[in-house]
Protein backbone atom coordinates (compact mmCIF):
# COMPACT_ATOMS: atom_id res chain seq x y z
CA UNK A 1 0.00 0.00 0.00
CA UNK A 2 1.48 3.03 -1.28
CA UNK A 3 0.86 7.11 -0.19
CA UNK A 4 -1.79 8.85 -1.64
CA UNK A 5 -0.95 10.73 -5.19
CA UNK A 6 -1.87 12.11 -8.16
CA UNK A 7 -1.95 11.17 -10.82
CA UNK A 8 -1.79 7.62 -9.99
CA UNK A 9 0.53 5.09 -10.82
CA UNK A 10 -0.39 3.75 -14.08
CA UNK A 11 0.14 0.10 -11.83
CA UNK A 12 -3.09 1.27 -10.00
CA UNK A 13 -4.88 2.86 -12.99
CA UNK A 14 -4.64 -0.78 -14.48
CA UNK A 15 -5.38 -2.69 -12.27
CA UNK A 16 -8.71 -0.39 -11.98
CA UNK A 17 -9.23 -0.36 -15.48
CA UNK A 18 -9.32 -4.59 -15.35
CA UNK A 19 -11.98 -4.69 -12.65
CA UNK A 20 -14.22 -1.87 -14.90
CA UNK A 21 -13.76 -4.33 -17.60
CA UNK A 22 -14.26 -7.43 -15.66
CA UNK A 23 -17.51 -5.45 -14.13
CA UNK A 24 -19.04 -4.14 -18.16
CA UNK A 25 -18.09 -8.11 -19.23
CA UNK A 26 -20.66 -9.20 -16.39
CA UNK A 27 -23.28 -6.33 -16.43
CA UNK A 28 -23.43 -5.76 -20.38
CA UNK A 29 -24.96 -8.44 -21.87
CA UNK A 30 -27.87 -8.18 -19.45
CA UNK A 31 -28.55 -4.34 -20.35
CA UNK A 32 -28.16 -5.37 -23.86
CA UNK A 33 -29.71 -8.37 -24.79
CA UNK A 34 -33.11 -6.58 -25.92
CA UNK A 35 -31.16 -3.52 -27.44
CA UNK A 36 -30.74 -3.27 -30.77
CA UNK A 37 -27.00 -2.53 -29.93
CA UNK A 38 -24.20 -5.20 -29.55
CA UNK A 39 -21.63 -5.53 -27.02
CA UNK A 40 -18.73 -5.47 -29.56
CA UNK A 41 -19.95 -1.99 -30.92
CA UNK A 42 -20.02 -0.55 -27.11
CA UNK A 43 -16.17 -2.28 -26.66
CA UNK A 44 -15.23 -0.48 -29.68
CA UNK A 45 -16.75 2.47 -28.78
CA UNK A 46 -14.76 2.88 -25.15
CA UNK A 47 -11.75 1.93 -27.07
CA UNK A 48 -11.99 5.21 -29.03
CA UNK A 49 -12.62 7.21 -26.63
CA UNK A 50 -10.00 5.57 -24.46
CA UNK A 51 -6.98 6.30 -26.81
CA UNK A 52 -8.36 9.08 -28.53
CA UNK A 53 -8.62 11.10 -24.71
CA UNK A 54 -7.05 9.35 -22.00
CA UNK A 55 -2.82 9.81 -21.77
CA UNK A 56 -2.05 6.33 -23.47
CA UNK A 57 1.50 6.43 -24.56
CA UNK A 58 0.88 3.48 -27.08
CA UNK A 59 -0.89 3.01 -30.65
CA UNK A 60 -2.01 0.46 -30.95
CA UNK A 61 -1.50 0.02 -34.43
CA UNK A 62 -1.75 -4.15 -35.72
CA UNK A 63 1.25 -2.90 -38.36
CA UNK A 64 3.17 -1.95 -34.99
CA UNK A 65 2.63 -5.14 -33.28
CA UNK A 66 2.17 -7.45 -35.77
CA UNK A 67 3.29 -11.08 -33.32
CA UNK A 68 1.23 -10.22 -30.45
CA UNK A 69 -1.53 -9.37 -32.96
CA UNK A 70 -1.59 -13.35 -34.20
CA UNK A 71 -0.81 -14.46 -31.09
CA UNK A 72 -3.43 -12.83 -29.14
CA UNK A 73 -6.30 -13.01 -31.94
CA UNK A 74 -4.97 -16.36 -32.07
CA UNK A 75 -5.67 -17.03 -28.35
CA UNK A 76 -9.43 -15.66 -28.65
CA UNK A 77 -10.37 -17.61 -31.69
CA UNK A 78 -9.30 -21.21 -29.86
CA UNK A 79 -11.73 -20.10 -26.65
CA UNK A 80 -14.72 -18.91 -29.03
CA UNK A 81 -14.22 -22.42 -30.91
CA UNK A 82 -14.06 -24.73 -27.64
CA UNK A 83 -17.29 -22.52 -26.27
CA UNK A 84 -19.02 -22.52 -29.81
CA UNK A 85 -18.55 -26.72 -30.49
CA UNK A 86 -19.77 -27.43 -26.60
CA UNK A 87 -22.92 -25.30 -27.43
CA UNK A 88 -23.59 -27.64 -30.23
CA UNK A 89 -26.71 -30.14 -29.39
CA UNK A 90 -27.27 -31.56 -32.64
CA UNK A 91 -26.05 -35.11 -33.25
CA UNK A 92 -24.06 -34.93 -35.98
CA UNK A 93 -24.66 -36.71 -39.36
CA UNK A 94 -24.20 -35.54 -42.94
CA UNK A 95 -28.14 -35.08 -43.18
CA UNK A 96 -28.60 -33.20 -40.03
CA UNK A 97 -25.90 -30.99 -40.78
CA UNK A 98 -26.55 -30.41 -44.62
CA UNK A 99 -27.01 -26.61 -43.45
CA UNK A 100 -23.63 -26.50 -42.46
CA UNK A 101 -22.41 -28.09 -45.50
CA UNK A 102 -23.53 -25.65 -47.97
CA UNK A 103 -22.48 -22.75 -46.20
CA UNK A 104 -18.65 -24.13 -45.74
CA UNK A 105 -18.83 -25.75 -49.46
CA UNK A 106 -20.53 -23.39 -52.39
CA UNK A 107 -21.11 -20.26 -50.14
CA UNK A 108 -17.33 -19.66 -48.63
CA UNK A 109 -15.30 -20.86 -52.24
CA UNK A 110 -18.08 -18.27 -54.04
CA UNK A 111 -16.91 -15.58 -51.78
CA UNK A 112 -12.98 -16.23 -51.68
CA UNK A 113 -13.02 -16.69 -55.33
CA UNK A 114 -15.18 -13.48 -55.63
CA UNK A 115 -13.47 -11.35 -52.92
CA UNK A 116 -10.28 -12.86 -54.89
CA UNK A 117 -11.61 -11.36 -57.76
CA UNK A 118 -12.33 -8.23 -56.54
CA UNK A 119 -8.97 -7.79 -55.13
CA UNK A 120 -6.99 -8.06 -58.45
CA UNK A 121 -10.03 -5.69 -60.77
CA UNK A 122 -11.11 -3.11 -58.17
CA UNK A 123 -8.06 -3.03 -55.44
CA UNK A 124 -5.30 -4.02 -57.88
CA UNK A 125 -3.63 -5.91 -55.87
CA UNK A 126 -1.61 -8.79 -56.55
CA UNK A 127 -2.84 -12.17 -56.90
CA UNK A 128 -1.10 -14.05 -53.93
CA UNK A 129 -2.01 -10.64 -51.80
CA UNK A 130 -6.02 -10.78 -52.94
CA UNK A 131 -5.78 -14.74 -52.36
CA UNK A 132 -4.65 -13.77 -48.83
CA UNK A 133 -7.20 -11.11 -48.37
CA UNK A 134 -10.11 -13.75 -49.63
CA UNK A 135 -8.76 -15.94 -47.28
CA UNK A 136 -8.96 -13.51 -44.07
CA UNK A 137 -12.45 -12.12 -45.03
CA UNK A 138 -14.00 -14.93 -46.36
CA UNK A 139 -14.45 -17.00 -43.00
CA UNK A 140 -17.40 -15.81 -40.90
CA UNK A 141 -16.14 -15.15 -37.52
CA UNK A 142 -17.08 -17.59 -33.75
CA UNK A 143 -15.93 -14.25 -31.86
CA UNK A 144 -18.24 -11.81 -32.52
CA UNK A 145 -21.55 -14.04 -33.37
CA UNK A 146 -22.78 -15.06 -29.70
CA UNK A 147 -25.92 -13.20 -30.74
CA UNK A 148 -26.55 -15.19 -34.09
CA UNK A 149 -25.30 -18.66 -32.03
CA UNK A 150 -27.21 -21.63 -30.59
CA UNK A 151 -28.00 -21.32 -26.45
CA UNK A 152 -25.92 -23.18 -23.81
CA UNK A 153 -25.75 -26.81 -23.13
CA UNK A 154 -29.17 -28.41 -23.46
CA UNK A 155 -31.49 -25.55 -23.62
CA UNK A 156 -32.78 -26.71 -26.86
CA UNK A 157 -32.61 -23.72 -28.63
CA UNK A 158 -30.95 -24.86 -32.33
CA UNK A 159 -33.20 -23.28 -35.25
CA UNK A 160 -31.60 -23.73 -38.80
CA UNK A 161 -30.49 -20.38 -38.42
CA UNK A 162 -28.59 -19.83 -35.24
CA UNK A 163 -27.10 -23.93 -35.78
CA UNK A 164 -25.82 -22.81 -39.48
CA UNK A 165 -24.01 -20.13 -38.22
CA UNK A 166 -22.63 -21.52 -35.03
CA UNK A 167 -21.29 -24.63 -37.00
CA UNK A 168 -20.00 -22.80 -39.55
CA UNK A 169 -18.35 -20.48 -37.63
CA UNK A 170 -16.78 -23.29 -35.99
CA UNK A 171 -15.72 -25.51 -39.03
CA UNK A 172 -14.76 -22.93 -41.34
CA UNK A 173 -11.50 -22.77 -40.68
CA UNK A 174 -10.68 -26.23 -42.04
CA UNK A 175 -11.60 -24.32 -45.34
CA UNK A 176 -10.14 -20.64 -44.89
CA UNK A 177 -6.52 -22.07 -43.68
CA UNK A 178 -5.81 -23.67 -46.73
CA UNK A 179 -6.20 -20.42 -49.19
CA UNK A 180 -4.19 -18.55 -46.64
CA UNK A 181 -1.29 -21.51 -47.07
CA UNK A 182 -2.34 -20.90 -51.02
CA UNK A 183 -1.54 -17.03 -50.99
CA UNK A 184 1.90 -17.79 -49.08
CA UNK A 185 2.84 -20.85 -51.79
CA UNK A 186 2.01 -18.15 -54.70
CA UNK A 187 3.72 -15.58 -53.05
CA UNK A 188 7.00 -17.95 -52.62
CA UNK A 189 6.55 -19.37 -56.09
CA UNK A 190 6.78 -15.97 -57.62
CA UNK A 191 9.54 -15.02 -55.98
CA UNK A 192 11.70 -18.41 -56.65
CA UNK A 193 9.50 -19.58 -59.55
CA UNK A 194 9.37 -23.19 -57.76
CA UNK A 195 6.17 -25.09 -57.91
CA UNK A 196 3.25 -25.04 -55.60
CA UNK A 197 0.72 -27.20 -56.16
CA UNK A 198 1.23 -30.49 -55.36
CA UNK A 199 2.76 -29.50 -51.69
CA UNK A 200 -0.64 -27.27 -51.42
CA UNK A 201 -2.93 -30.26 -52.38
CA UNK A 202 -1.21 -32.80 -50.72
CA UNK A 203 0.21 -31.00 -47.45
CA UNK A 204 -2.06 -27.72 -46.81
CA UNK A 205 -5.23 -29.36 -48.13
CA UNK A 206 -5.72 -32.92 -47.43
CA UNK A 207 -3.05 -33.82 -44.61
CA UNK A 208 -3.87 -30.22 -42.85
CA UNK A 209 -7.89 -31.01 -42.80
CA UNK A 210 -7.43 -34.62 -42.35
CA UNK A 211 -5.03 -34.74 -39.77
CA UNK A 212 -6.87 -31.72 -37.79
CA UNK A 213 -10.02 -33.82 -37.79
CA UNK A 214 -8.73 -37.23 -36.67
CA UNK A 215 -6.63 -35.69 -33.98
CA UNK A 216 -9.23 -33.33 -32.36
CA UNK A 217 -11.58 -36.24 -32.82
CA UNK A 218 -9.19 -38.46 -30.73
CA UNK A 219 -7.69 -35.96 -28.20
CA UNK A 220 -11.61 -35.00 -27.74
CA UNK A 221 -12.51 -38.73 -27.14
CA UNK A 222 -10.08 -38.88 -24.42
CA UNK A 223 -11.14 -36.24 -22.38
CA UNK A 224 -14.56 -37.19 -22.90
CA UNK A 225 -13.78 -40.50 -21.37
CA UNK A 226 -11.73 -39.05 -18.43
CA UNK A 227 -14.21 -36.41 -17.71
CA UNK A 228 -17.07 -38.53 -17.96
CA UNK A 229 -16.74 -42.18 -17.95
CA UNK A 230 -13.98 -43.30 -15.88
CA UNK A 231 -14.90 -44.18 -12.30
CA UNK A 232 -16.95 -41.83 -9.98
CA UNK A 233 -14.12 -40.68 -7.70
CA UNK A 234 -11.86 -39.99 -10.11
CA UNK A 235 -13.53 -38.55 -13.02
CA UNK A 236 -13.20 -34.76 -13.97
CA UNK A 237 -17.08 -34.28 -13.64
CA UNK A 238 -17.06 -34.47 -10.08
CA UNK A 239 -14.84 -30.73 -10.23
CA UNK A 240 -17.35 -29.29 -11.18
CA UNK A 241 -14.21 -26.81 -12.89
CA UNK A 242 -15.21 -25.76 -16.12
CA UNK A 243 -11.52 -24.86 -16.50
CA UNK A 244 -11.23 -28.73 -17.79
CA UNK A 245 -12.85 -27.02 -21.09
CA UNK A 246 -9.26 -24.62 -21.41
CA UNK A 247 -7.08 -27.94 -21.12
CA UNK A 248 -8.73 -29.55 -23.83
CA UNK A 249 -8.82 -26.54 -25.67
CA UNK A 250 -4.41 -26.02 -25.18
CA UNK A 251 -3.42 -29.68 -25.66
CA UNK A 252 -5.93 -30.29 -28.64
CA UNK A 253 -4.31 -26.93 -30.44
CA UNK A 254 -0.43 -28.13 -29.50
CA UNK A 255 -0.87 -31.63 -30.59
CA UNK A 256 -2.36 -30.56 -34.01
CA UNK A 257 0.49 -27.73 -34.44
CA UNK A 258 2.95 -30.37 -33.62
CA UNK A 259 1.41 -32.41 -36.04
CA UNK A 260 1.47 -30.15 -38.42
CA UNK A 261 -2.06 -29.55 -39.09
CA UNK A 262 -4.96 -27.15 -38.91
CA UNK A 263 -5.17 -26.34 -34.46
CA UNK A 264 -8.38 -24.39 -35.07
CA UNK A 265 -10.27 -27.33 -36.46
CA UNK A 266 -8.85 -29.85 -34.15
CA UNK A 267 -10.13 -27.72 -31.08
CA UNK A 268 -13.58 -27.69 -32.40
CA UNK A 269 -14.09 -31.35 -33.74
CA UNK A 270 -12.28 -31.45 -30.07
CA UNK A 271 -15.13 -29.69 -28.55
CA UNK A 272 -17.73 -31.84 -30.48
CA UNK A 273 -15.73 -35.17 -29.38
CA UNK A 274 -16.56 -33.71 -25.34
CA UNK A 275 -19.96 -32.67 -26.15
CA UNK A 276 -20.88 -36.11 -27.55
CA UNK A 277 -19.25 -37.96 -25.00
CA UNK A 278 -22.05 -37.38 -22.39
CA UNK A 279 -24.72 -34.90 -23.75
CA UNK A 280 -27.06 -34.73 -21.02
CA UNK A 281 -24.54 -34.14 -19.09
CA UNK A 282 -24.63 -31.04 -16.19
CA UNK A 283 -20.98 -30.53 -16.49
CA UNK A 284 -21.28 -29.55 -20.61
CA UNK A 285 -23.29 -26.21 -19.10
CA UNK A 286 -19.96 -26.04 -16.61
CA UNK A 287 -17.50 -26.48 -18.91
CA UNK A 288 -19.09 -23.91 -21.58
CA UNK A 289 -20.04 -20.95 -18.86
CA UNK A 290 -16.19 -20.92 -18.24
CA UNK A 291 -15.22 -20.83 -21.91
CA UNK A 292 -17.47 -17.95 -22.32
CA UNK A 293 -16.42 -15.97 -19.48
CA UNK A 294 -13.16 -16.38 -20.55
CA UNK A 295 -14.17 -15.59 -24.59
CA UNK A 296 -15.70 -12.52 -23.52
CA UNK A 297 -12.98 -10.97 -21.51
CA UNK A 298 -10.55 -11.00 -24.11
CA UNK A 299 -12.93 -10.69 -26.79
CA UNK A 300 -13.38 -7.18 -24.86
CA UNK A 301 -10.14 -6.19 -24.72
CA UNK A 302 -9.21 -7.26 -28.36
CA UNK A 303 -12.19 -5.05 -29.02
CA UNK A 304 -11.32 -1.87 -26.85
CA UNK A 305 -7.76 -2.23 -28.80
CA UNK A 306 -9.39 -1.97 -31.74
CA UNK A 307 -11.21 0.87 -31.29
CA UNK A 308 -7.95 2.39 -30.10
CA UNK A 309 -6.48 1.64 -33.49
CA UNK A 310 -9.19 2.88 -35.40
CA UNK A 311 -8.58 6.37 -34.02
CA UNK A 312 -5.01 6.06 -34.17
CA UNK A 313 -4.49 6.03 -37.93
CA UNK A 314 -5.68 2.46 -38.99
CA UNK A 315 -7.82 3.57 -41.51
CA UNK A 316 -6.11 6.40 -42.54
CA UNK A 317 -4.65 4.47 -45.90
CA UNK A 318 -8.43 4.02 -46.93
CA UNK A 319 -9.90 5.69 -50.12
CA UNK A 320 -13.01 5.78 -51.78
CA UNK A 321 -12.03 2.46 -53.61
CA UNK A 322 -11.42 0.46 -50.79
CA UNK A 323 -15.07 1.34 -48.90
CA UNK A 324 -16.81 0.84 -51.54
CA UNK A 325 -15.08 -2.57 -51.73
CA UNK A 326 -15.43 -3.38 -48.23
CA UNK A 327 -19.45 -2.41 -48.92
CA UNK A 328 -19.08 -4.70 -52.17
CA UNK A 329 -17.75 -7.97 -49.62
CA UNK A 330 -20.58 -7.32 -47.21
CA UNK A 331 -23.38 -6.20 -49.29
CA UNK A 332 -23.50 -7.84 -52.37
CA UNK A 333 -20.47 -11.03 -52.21
CA UNK A 334 -21.58 -12.57 -48.53
CA UNK A 335 -25.02 -12.53 -49.49
CA UNK A 336 -25.61 -13.45 -52.73
CA UNK A 337 -22.64 -16.20 -52.25
CA UNK A 338 -25.09 -17.48 -49.68
CA UNK A 339 -28.48 -17.58 -51.10
CA UNK A 340 -26.46 -19.68 -54.16
CA UNK A 341 -25.04 -22.20 -51.20
CA UNK A 342 -28.62 -22.46 -50.02
CA UNK A 343 -30.18 -22.84 -53.74
CA UNK A 344 -32.73 -25.96 -52.70
CA UNK A 345 -32.37 -26.20 -49.20
CA UNK A 346 -36.01 -26.64 -47.27
CA UNK A 347 -36.01 -23.50 -44.81
CA UNK A 348 -38.48 -20.41 -45.11
CA UNK A 349 -36.73 -17.68 -47.47
CA UNK A 350 -36.38 -15.25 -44.33
CA UNK A 351 -34.56 -18.01 -42.21
CA UNK A 352 -32.06 -17.91 -45.98
CA UNK A 353 -31.68 -14.43 -45.84
CA UNK A 354 -30.72 -13.95 -42.38
CA UNK A 355 -28.32 -17.49 -42.86
CA UNK A 356 -26.84 -15.33 -45.85
CA UNK A 357 -26.58 -12.22 -44.04
CA UNK A 358 -25.16 -12.68 -41.14
CA UNK A 359 -21.56 -13.94 -41.95
CA UNK A 360 -20.04 -11.16 -39.19
CA UNK A 361 -16.44 -10.85 -39.84
CA UNK A 362 -14.10 -9.99 -36.74
CA UNK A 363 -11.06 -11.51 -34.94
CA UNK A 364 -10.63 -14.75 -36.81
CA UNK A 365 -10.17 -12.18 -39.65
CA UNK A 366 -7.44 -10.11 -37.69
CA UNK A 367 -5.83 -13.24 -37.29
CA UNK A 368 -5.38 -14.45 -41.02
CA UNK A 369 -4.56 -11.44 -41.67
CA UNK A 370 -1.79 -10.64 -39.12
CA UNK A 371 -0.38 -14.46 -39.77
CA UNK A 372 -0.32 -14.44 -43.68
CA UNK A 373 1.36 -10.40 -43.16
CA UNK A 374 4.35 -12.19 -40.13
CA UNK A 375 5.22 -14.88 -43.11
CA UNK A 376 5.50 -13.07 -46.40
CA UNK A 377 7.03 -9.17 -47.31
CA UNK A 378 4.33 -7.01 -48.42
CA UNK A 379 4.60 -3.68 -49.26
CA UNK A 380 1.01 -2.68 -48.72
CA UNK A 381 0.66 -3.78 -45.13
CA UNK A 382 -1.25 -0.65 -44.34
CA UNK A 383 -3.96 -0.43 -46.79
CA UNK A 384 -4.52 -4.54 -46.38
CA UNK A 385 -4.71 -3.67 -42.68
CA UNK A 386 -7.33 -0.62 -43.66
CA UNK A 387 -9.50 -2.93 -45.84
CA UNK A 388 -9.50 -5.48 -43.15
CA UNK A 389 -10.22 -2.79 -40.63
CA UNK A 390 -13.42 -0.88 -42.15
CA UNK A 391 -15.16 -4.55 -43.49
CA UNK A 392 -15.30 -5.43 -39.96
CA UNK A 393 -15.77 -2.05 -38.72
CA UNK A 394 -18.76 -1.98 -40.80
CA UNK A 395 -19.67 -6.08 -40.22
CA UNK A 396 -19.92 -5.45 -36.47
CA UNK A 397 -21.86 -2.23 -36.98
CA UNK A 398 -24.24 -3.42 -39.25
CA UNK A 399 -24.55 -7.06 -38.51
CA UNK A 400 -24.72 -5.79 -34.60
CA UNK A 401 -27.66 -2.96 -34.87
CA UNK A 402 -29.98 -5.18 -36.74
CA UNK A 403 -29.28 -8.76 -34.84
CA UNK A 404 -31.56 -7.83 -32.16
CA UNK A 405 -34.80 -7.40 -34.27
CA UNK A 406 -34.05 -9.97 -37.11
CA UNK A 407 -33.60 -12.77 -34.36
CA UNK A 408 -36.56 -11.89 -32.52
CA UNK A 409 -38.52 -12.30 -35.87
CA UNK A 410 -37.02 -16.00 -36.63
CA UNK A 411 -38.13 -16.75 -32.94
CA UNK A 412 -41.43 -15.55 -33.21
CA UNK A 413 -41.49 -17.83 -36.77
CA UNK A 414 -41.10 -20.12 -34.44
CA UNK A 415 -43.74 -19.94 -32.75
CA UNK A 416 -40.97 -19.04 -29.50
CA UNK A 417 -41.12 -15.97 -27.34
CA UNK A 418 -38.01 -13.89 -27.79
CA UNK A 419 -38.30 -12.68 -24.72
CA UNK A 420 -38.33 -16.13 -22.90
CA UNK A 421 -35.89 -17.35 -25.19
CA UNK A 422 -32.92 -14.32 -24.51
CA UNK A 423 -33.81 -15.76 -20.66
CA UNK A 424 -32.71 -19.21 -21.22
CA UNK A 425 -30.03 -18.18 -23.17
CA UNK A 426 -28.72 -16.29 -20.24
CA UNK A 427 -26.56 -17.87 -18.19
CA UNK A 428 -26.70 -15.42 -15.79
CA UNK A 429 -30.81 -16.05 -15.23
CA UNK A 430 -31.51 -19.31 -12.90
CA UNK A 431 -34.10 -21.35 -14.12
CA UNK A 432 -36.21 -20.36 -10.82
CA UNK A 433 -35.73 -16.68 -11.93
CA UNK A 434 -37.05 -17.77 -15.32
Amino acid sequence: MSNAAWPPDPYILILTGSGLLIALVAWLPLVLRRLPLSLPIVCIAIGALLFQFAPIPIKPLPMRYPLFVERFTEFVVLIALMGAGLKLDRVFSWRRWAVTWRLLGPTMLLTIVAITLLGVWMLGLPLPIAVLLAGALAPTDPVLAADVQVGPPKTGEEDEVRFGLTSEAGLNDGLAFPFVNLALALAASAATGAPWAREWILHNVLWEIGAAVVVGWIIGQVFGWVTFHIPAESKLAQTGDGVIAIAATLISYGVCEMAQCYGFLGVFVAALAIRHAHRSHDFQREMHDFTEQIERIAMMVGLILFGGALVSGLLAPLGWIEACAAAVILLVIRPAAGLIGLLGFKADMSEKLTLAFFGIRGVGSFYYLAYGLNHIDVSSGERLWAVLGVVVLFSILMHGLTVTPVMRQVDRLHGRDPDADMSARDPHVSADER
